[in-house]
């Protein structure tokens, strides 16, 4: 079994909004992500887009995943062994892709196939929680059928059961969770255990990142602000994005960033951040002092999710793979490679045969303390999403 994953194999930032040359700004303008969603004739139905299942005569799948989200063999990292070993169990030969590197750059990929109700070649992707939602509104994520997935039924967490964009589980299915706080480095500063500290503590002045990811740093805010980032105003949205702009206006924040404030955090060249949990279990591997917070106000929950798009071909081996890796002794592989939060009931006891530190991390497997003070981001109307995201760009220099 692999040993948990060396710092040296840090994940690709899943969960920033954007990246690399294309910024929001550039994306509004040009009539990208958030207009698409709204264009006439982009919804379907299962009666307006019609999936052909071909499993009972095609033993193969295409999944595509985020980069370094899936174990690997640590002798040789051509080899994958829980997708190895789900091949020689069931017949079913799987290309694997790691070929999602961004939400919005992955959607406006495929978004012309989808709205048109065209095959994308893939059988499985893994979207996060916000974009999984909006897949779905779209009417481009096939029905999933539980009586062929009982481990996903007995095992999915129940804080991940029941989501307002998949009250009934049978379309968005978590394969791996995490959690955006607060992070510092003991070495350079005291320790952080609020937001308004990060915020506002004079000796960390100039040196503090925030997330460009809209949904955790105002997310982060409002709860410190004594909202429910699950249910809040346009008002406290704005009180919050005020209080941000604050610390902007006096120089309290270095940067936004997405999780390229690692190897800063890790040598001292930023003191404390907005962080998500699974960087900071890998940067803490190597030096102790490097701690992640879970504020008392709350931290912000997220998911990225397996779904099976319109138009692939072998949803029945899709299901297979996804109940296949709600096996607990396989979800507890996985997670003592990529460290972060299983969905998976009755892995942190497999985890002890593989890791006893890592059975015992609360970023991997949450207590009921931690669970209940981590929410998750509202579900946001097309109207909203683009209202907010524009002003919380203005704010960050997007």
């Amino acid at each position: 079994m692999p040993a948990a994953r060396t710092p040296a194999l840090a994940p690709l930032p899943r969960r920033t909004l954007l990246r690399g040359a294309v910024g929001t700004a550039a994306l509004f303008a040009t009539g990208g992500l958030l207009g698409a969603c709204g264009t006439k004739g982009a919804r379907q139905t299962a009666a307006s887009c019609v999936s052909e299942d071909l499993s009972g005569t095609e033993k193969r799948l295409l999944f595509s995943n985020w980069p370094q989200y899936l174990d690997v063999d640590e002798e040789n990292e051509a080899k994958r062994p829980t997708l190895e070993a789900f091949q020689s169990r069931t017949g079913i030969q799987v290309t694997y892709t790691e070929d999602i590197n961004d939400n919005n750059e992955f959607f406006g990929k495929v978004r012309p196939q989808l709205a048109a109700c065209e095959p994308i070649g893939r059988d499985i992707i893994v979207l996060s929680d916000w974009m999984a939602a909006r897949v779905i509104g779209l009417g481009w994520a096939q029905r999933l059928d539980p009586a062929r997935m009982a481990n996903v039924g007995r095992n999915l967490l129940p804080s991940l059961r029941n989501r307002t964009y998949d009250q009934e589980n049978v379309l968005a299915i978590p394969w791996q969770c995490g959690l955006a706080g607060l992070a510092y480095n003991g070495r350079v500063t005291g320790e952080i255990r609020t937001v308004d500290e990060l915020l506002t503590r004079p000796d960390l002045k100039g040196r503090v990142t925030l997330l460009s990811e809209m949904r955790d740093t105002i997310g982060l805010i409002l709860q410190a602000d004594g909202h429910d980032p699950t249910n809040f105003t346009d008002a406290q949205f704005d009180a919050a994005l005020e209080k941000l702009k604050r610390a902007v206006a006096s120089g309290q924040i270095r940067r936004f960033t997405g999780n390229d404030y690692a190897p800063e955090l890790a040598k001292g060249d930023i003191a404390a951040c907005m962080a998500w949990s699974g960087d900071v279990i890998q940067l803490s591997a190597e030096d102790e002092r490097i701690r992640f917070v879970a504020p008392d106000s709350g931290a912000m929950l997220y998911s990225d999710d397996m779904l099976v798009p319109n138009r692939a071909s072998h949803r029945a081996h899709a299901e297979a793979l996804m109940d296949y890796y709600y096996e607990p002794a396989v979800a507890a592989q996985v997670a003592a490679y990529v460290n972060y939060i299983c969905p998976v009931q009755g892995a942190q006891a497999e985890m002890e045969r593989i890791d006893p530190d890592l059975a015992t991390n609360p970023l991997i497997f949450p207590d009921a303390a931690l669970q209940a003070r981590s929410k998750k981001f509202m579900t946001l109307s097309e109207e909203r999403e683009r209202a907010y995201e524009s002003k919380f760009q203005q704010v960050i220099g997007g």
